[in-house]
């Protein structure tokens, strides 16, 4: 799995298609998105014509996408979205496929699906995001696959260092979503020093840090600048000072939550909704 790949959260159709395009032509090989987000269809047209365009196989993009809240169930059920999922990215298969949430009351029903489809081969990885301690002990306790990935928001506020660490002793790989902090990491003190250090951009110092905190990462843009920009980090190198500068940054404050959900918590902001995104022009 690349440990860098484009996100399309709260991204339009269109919008989604044009930054897979170019996200493919600058480099990028690994593609995140969701059901819960709307914009398969945009991801799925992407995929296609950044293949078309640079020549690629199948095989050389690495594309994720997640099972979404309100369609959490049996292997039935769960296959049945699947497919849908497949079809709406002209996907065959997916390289990697999440539980989103962890609904309380389906998510080890969804994960033993999502074990099963693993067998079947319609998707090539399996894991889970946003899982706290508790709820991964207990999937792990009663499932027969590891989870390969547990996908967290992880930035310079907020590092998950229990999770992080108990996903490292388990053998599961933390990745990043939101890694830039919705934006506000970038206008942290200690980030734009460092940025003018290195005469990098603020993104880059935080996308470097977090390549050398061995977090893989996922980064949305629709903007052709700041796409190439976030993947130019490769040609310089945090000092061991400075990463421990930014690890003191953590402030343990999550934006999104179990009990901003209706799943969890009756009073919470969000149902089980799929994003309403403008179809394909």
């Amino acid at each position: 799995m690349p440990r860098l790949g484009l996100g399309v959260w709260k991204t339009s159709n269109n919008d989604s298609r044009d930054a897979v395009i170019t996200a493919i032509k600058h480099g990028y090989r690994a593609i995140d998105t969701a059901r819960e987000y709307g914009n398969e269809p945009g991801t799925g047209e992407g995929i296609k014509e950044g293949m078309t365009q640079e020549g690629l196989k199948r095989e050389d993009l690495f594309v994720t996408t997640k099972l979404y809240n309100g369609e959490q169930g049996d292997y039935d059920k769960v296959s049945k979205v699947l497919d849908k999922q497949l079809s709406d990215l002209q996907l065959d298969y997916v390289d990697l496929y999440l539980i989103h949430w962890p609904v309380d009351a389906t998510y080890l029903e969804s994960y033993h699906a999502l074990e099963r489809l693993y067998k079947e081969g319609k998707v090539r990885a399996i894991g889970v995001s946003n899982f706290d301690n508790e709820r991964m002990s207990k999937l792990l306790e009663e499932s027969e696959i590891v989870p390969a990935i547990n996908q967290m928001e992880f930035n310079p506020t907020q590092q998950e260092k229990d999770i992080l660490n108990f996903d490292n002793s388990h053998g599961i790989q933390l990745e990043a979503w939101s890694p830039l902090g919705a934006g506000k990491s970038l206008k942290n003190p200690v980030i734009n020093e460092l940025a003018k250090k290195y005469s990098r951009t603020p993104a880059q110092i935080i996308l470097r840090w977090e390549w050398q905190r061995d977090i893989v990462t996922v980064v949305k843009s629709v903007h052709e600048k700041r796409i190439v920009e976030n993947s130019d980090i490769f040609d310089f190198k945090l000092s061991d000072e400075d990463v421990q500068r930014i690890n003191q940054l953590d402030e343990n404050k999550r934006d999104l939550w179990y009990d901003d959900f209706t799943w969890h918590n009756p009073n919470g902001r969000y149902g089980n909704e799929i994003e309403q995104v403008p179809d394909l022009k």
